[in-house]
């Protein structure tokens, strides 16, 4: 059971002041979202926590071992993440892009075996990029090529998956399909973080909440008690209207 943890992380944003520490402990089963608006720090949280980025303060821990002294090839068999934008560093087809993710459990010079290329396959297969295999990612849409990687993660199928802005790029069809795959990784064991810029999306699908507020301060527990219109117009600067669908809340700006 593979565990994130953070003892009074402070994340390192130049220009400002220390924030608050946070304490977390992201575990197996849960879909957290991360909220906040922009520059409040979500996206370098989501590198600070994956080992690539070192904080101002704090330490992380995965599985109880210091993340810093673990070496990258055992980070990325445990933690995988999807940036908030790719860059092709070369040119590769969609099926090889899916590959990279077996990439961590092959040792050098060693080439993908015939049950990685199922589990690429198949990977593409649940996001209906099968069609695609072929094609070099660099003709694909924006949408095709968030979805090539999610592809790729779910290859990797780490424990613990920390997403950056799953949903960019894609159309209303798609970021239900996505959403539904990490919440299904979640009811399978694994550990779903995901930074959101939909309020709506993280109340629908995620169990808990972490509001990172532009000053550093933050606060962070079950979904049901972060979502409340003090703490989110606070976190937004935005007046909210709250309805009610099927028992979940949904949340629209006030004139």
């Amino acid at each position: 059971m593979t565990t994130l943890t953070t003892d009074t992380l402070v994340i390192d944003i130049p220009g400002r002041g220390d924030g608050y520490g946070l304490d977390l402990s992201l575990a197996p089963g849960q879909v957290w979202g991360i909220l906040g608006p922009n520059g409040a720090g979500k996206s370098t949280l989501m590198h600070t926590l994956a080992g690539l980025r070192a904080p101002r303060s704090g330490r992380i821990r995965l599985d109880g071992q210091a993340l810093w002294a673990l070496s990258r090839r055992q980070v990325a068999q445990q933690l995988g993440l999807l940036f908030q934008d790719h860059h092709d560093g070369f040119p590769a087809t969609v099926l090889e892009t899916a590959l990279i993710g077996r990439h961590p459990f092959l040792s050098p010079w060693q080439s993908e075996t015939a049950d990685d290329l199922l589990r690429a396959r198949a990977a593409l297969a649940s996001l209906g990029l099968e069609a695609l295999e072929p094609r070099l990612v660099s003709t694909l849409s924006g949408g095709e090529r968030q979805r090539v990687a999610l592809a790729t993660l779910l290859t990797q199928d780490p424990a613990i998956w920390l997403v950056d802005e799953p949903t960019n790029h894609l159309d209303l069809h798609h970021q239900v399909e996505v959403m539904a795959l990490l919440a299904e990784r979640a009811r399978r064991g694994r550990t779903v973080v995901m930074c959101l810029h939909d309020l709506n999306l993280a109340a629908r699908w995620c169990d808990h909440l972490l509001l990172l507020y532009p000053n550093g301060d933050a606060c962070w527990g079950e979904a049901g008690q972060m979502l409340v219109p003090e703490a989110l117009e606070r976190l937004y600067g935005q007046a909210l209207q709250t309805l009610d669908m099927d028992g979940v809340p949904v949340f629209m700006p006030k004139a």
